[in-house]
């Protein structure tokens, strides 16, 4: 395969999907999910391979040897990682169990990390980009939503450092955060609260593909580091 390879993570989620199908415009996608529906909306796509895996399970607690990400692990070169998948339930001190705190560091935080440690010779050998998908949340907390942002505190860490340690090697390294963006996600956080739901407030997902759009096409002797997406009219400001 001679055309430039991507790796989107999460890409069933609302945000996932627009990254996807706006990077398999000039990659080859692999598009990793759990939903199979979307995942085959998402195999119909010219240029994307869909992938259906867990991967707490398949890339935390399988062996190196033994996962069923290892043909993409074993890819030469690696042009683009999108790490999208998350979760966000929201949780007070008070409320969140140990098993809260380590199911969200895992998805949030563990998993990025290891699959990038996974993919780095291919990120390398390409000159690549890594690109993490953060939040307004990674920047402050709120008192009912600790474990979610604690968990974006903590990858704004790892794609700070990552970037510091590989930019002699020629990996590019990104933060994209969104501020409020109409998906699932966002709609379960706010049926948590019962509060109204109204998508037209929010960030449409394709502008969040579009901001990683431009961090892909960025010129060979830059990288942009860090992109806050934010509504037209801040949630709190109507």
């Amino acid at each position: 395969m001679t055309e430039p390879i991507a790796i989107v993570t999460g890409a069933t989620g609302g945000m996932g999907r627009e990254i996807v199908a706006d990077l398999a415009r000039t990659h080859h996608v692999y598009a990793l999910g759990r939903d199979d529906t979307t995942l085959a909306e998402l195999g119909a796509l010219a240029d994307v391979t869909p992938v259906n895996t867990d991967l707490v399970v398949d890339l935390l607690d399988a062996a190196d040897d033994q996962s069923c990400l290892q043909t993409l692990i074993d890819l030469q070169r690696v042009d683009v990682v999108v790490h999208a998948a998350a979760i966000a339930t929201k949780f007070s001190v008070e409320t969140a169990t140990v098993a809260d705190w380590r199911h969200a560091m895992d998805i949030n935080v563990h998993v990025p990390a290891e699959l990038t440690r996974r993919l780095l010779p291919a990120l390398r050998e390409a000159r690549g980009t890594a690109i993490f998908i953060n939040s307004g949340a990674g920047r402050g907390s709120y008192g009912d939503n600790i474990v979610y942002a604690a968990t974006k505190h903590a990858l704004y860490a790892l794609a700070d450092g990552l970037r510091k340690a590989e930019s002699k090697a020629g990996v590019r390294v990104s933060t994209v955060a969104p501020g409020p963006t109409d998906t699932p996600m966002l709609e379960g956080l706010y049926a948590q609260d019962d509060k109204e739901y109204r998508a037209e407030h929010f960030i449409e997902p394709v502008e969040v593909a579009r901001a990683i759009r431009m961090i892909v096409d960025a010129g060979e002797s830059t990288q942009i580091t860090d992109v806050a997406v934010r509504p037209r009219i801040e949630v709190g400001d109507r």
